[in-house]
């Protein structure tokens, strides 16, 4: 991936970001249904009136260190 040092970090940091927060979020969900029950219960989890803005800051945030921190390493690190 030499091409890599030539992309912007911006650029790279939210391709990066983009997929840890689908996949991460799909995950979470995925667990979340089984642990509980069914999706009723993941619903109650996640998605309650005030809960679900926690869910989703929780998520953008780990999302953008994950993309910040991949960025860079692939961008100012890797050789």
């Amino acid at each position: 991936m030499k091409t890599d040092k030539k992309q912007s970090f911006f650029k790279m940091l939210f391709y990066f970001g983009i997929f840890f927060l689908i996949v991460v979020t799909f995950i979470k969900i995925l667990i979340s249904i089984v642990k509980n029950g069914g999706v009723s219960g993941m619903i109650s989890e996640y998605f309650a009136a005030g809960v679900w803005q926690q869910f989703i800051k929780v998520q953008v945030v780990l999302s953008l260190i994950y993309g910040a921190f991949m960025a860079g390493y692939y961008k100012f690190i890797k050789k």
